[in-house]
């Protein structure tokens, strides 16, 4: 049997089998867990098993139902989809991990729903990772908001119900008002809904409806975050650490911008994107959405508040290295997909140890929090340094092509964002970081009530368990050991940006 012809159908039915697994173990702990665990790793061979195809330029394509001959719903691995499905399947296996340390093992059916609900999660995110059109690519991308939905609203609360209200407004109502009609017009104006490298728009098109149609999927593709769209992400930060660390670092957000970069690459094509001045379009909003976004971060003393607007803004910078239209640039652009996911999942698994062994959630209190909890602060400080471009780290990779990428468009407002936006990152993430290494410990007040926060401050803060350092360090390392030898993906990231 052809295994690798076999493969998108066989990563697509794993997590489906995970989910069925959870549900039927579900008084079995940690059995639960571990068909999450275990459907992860399979689901990882399965797309590694893609890459040596992929990596030439080739494609391993399968038909999940052909009753629309014009759209049928069909999955096609590339070198695109191998990078997202691949980054995702790692870090599932590493947040549930990280899940059972920080939400415990306990039989609970919220806690099933809980990790059922992941697994169709990396269901919906690989079925967008291998959509071989946009009809597959709107299913997947819809039944992601429905399942996640859970996951946000996970704990119950008044301020979850309203967070997990303001997250489907976002996503269905930009769904149905603008992702929708731009694939309808797409069809009647390209003929197809095939994703074809090139674009599937004629060499001749032109006029205002393509440019219509452009912004149509800016706005319809909420899960980017692009400004206006932006207003779910902090709201849903309501979840817990795990769920906020998957869906804002891996799952919800990467789905959002592979959309949009298979937009730009298999629906209009560069070529195209260039003649209808629709890089200059998407450089502007994503410029804006990066100075915003940086700007209100620099302003925020909750931490993992600090993490979305963060989250935001460097979503823009993967969207804005594909609209340079450089090599460079898209380089960087699937280069920061790839790392910003470990980054920045390091940062949240980092907040959320810092909760657990110290119960403090603001920057303010983060002082001296290095010398009691040395590992988690080590960790912290990989992330924050990625994010904002420092080596050995992954990010300072991804950013070298951005700017060198910038360089080669002769688009110098756009290096002068860069560079801003970087100034921005190291003012909020430095300050934490001086704080917690430098500044003397927070003393426990009388009472054990602590101040701004109105959290009780543990009488000995110390390191958290090892189920949440252990996933915390495997991310920290990753984000360094892509920094200094970032051969290891380099040419499968040069073939998935084209």
């Amino acid at each position: 049997m052809d295994v690798t012809g076999l493969a998108p159908l066989l990563a697509l039915l794993v997590p489906l089998l995970g989910a069925a697994g959870v549900v039927l173990l579900r008084h079995r702990t940690p059995a639960r867990e571990l068909c999450g665990i275990v459907a992860g790793i399979v689901q990882f061979g399965l797309v590694a098993t893609l890459v040596p195809t992929v990596r030439e330029g080739g494609t391993v394509s399968f038909t999940l139902s052909a009753f629309l001959p014009e759209a049928s719903i069909a999955l096609r691995a590339d070198a695109l989809g191998v990078v997202l499905a691949g980054t995702a399947a790692v870090l599932w296996v590493l947040t549930t991990l990280y899940a059972m340390g920080y939400l415990g093992t306990a039989r609970d059916p919220a806690l099933t729903r809980f990790h059922a609900c992941f697994c169709l999660t990396m269901a919906a995110t690989v079925g967008v990772a291998f959509a071989a059109n946009l009809l597959t690519l709107f299913l997947f991308y819809e039944a992601l908001t429905f399942i996640t939905y859970p996951l946000v609203t996970h704990t119950g609360t008044p301020e979850a119900a309203r967070g997990g209200r303001r997250y489907l407004v976002y996503q269905l109502g930009a769904g149905i008002a603008f992702l929708l009609p731009a694939i309808v017009l797409t069809y009647l104006e390209a003929g197809t809904l095939d994703f074809v490298r090139g674009g599937s728009f004629g060499p001749d098109t032109g006029g205002a409806l393509p440019v219509i149609i452009y912004v149509f999927f800016l706005l319809g593709i909420a899960k980017a975050a692009l400004m206006p769209m932006h207003g779910w992400l902090p709201a849903a930060m309501v979840a817990p650490v795990p769920v906020s660390a998957l869906l804002h670092a891996v799952a919800v957000v990467n789905v959002g911008v592979f959309s949009l970069l298979r937009v730009a690459l298999d629906v209009y094509g560069l070529e195209l994107v260039d003649t209808l001045g629709l890089d200059v379009l998407t450089l502007v909003i994503t410029s804006i959405t990066i100075l915003i976004a940086s700007i209100h971060a620099l302003r925020l003393d909750d931490l993992k508040g600090i993490l979305a607007y963060s989250t935001i803004g460097q979503l823009s910078y993967m969207i804005l290295g594909m609209a340079l239209l450089s090599p460079a640039g898209r380089t960087g652009a699937v280069l920061h997909l790839v790392g910003h996911s470990f980054s920045k999942i390091t940062l949240f698994f980092a907040v959320g140890s810092l909760y657990v062994g110290s119960h403090r959630a603001l920057a303010s209190e983060l002082r001296g929090i290095g010398r009691q909890m040395p590992w988690t602060t080590a960790a912290f400080a990989i992330g924050a340094l990625s994010i904002i471009g420092l080596p050995p780290t992954v990010g300072f990779i991804a950013k070298y092509f951005l700017f060198v990428g910038a360089v080669e468009a002769r688009q110098w407002p756009v290096l002068a964002v860069l560079s801003v936006s970087t100034l921005l990152a190291a003012g909020y993430y430095l300050r934490m970081l001086r704080s917690a290494l430098f500044d003397s410990p927070l003393a426990a007040p009388e009472g054990g009530v602590g101040g701004g926060s109105g959290l009780m401050y543990a009488p000995a803060v110390g390191e958290s368990r090892a189920l949440l350092l252990v996933p915390m360090l495997v991310t920290a390392a990753v984000t360094l050991l892509l920094g200094v030898a970032p051969g290891l993906i380099l040419d499968l990231i040069r073939v998935a940006s084209g």
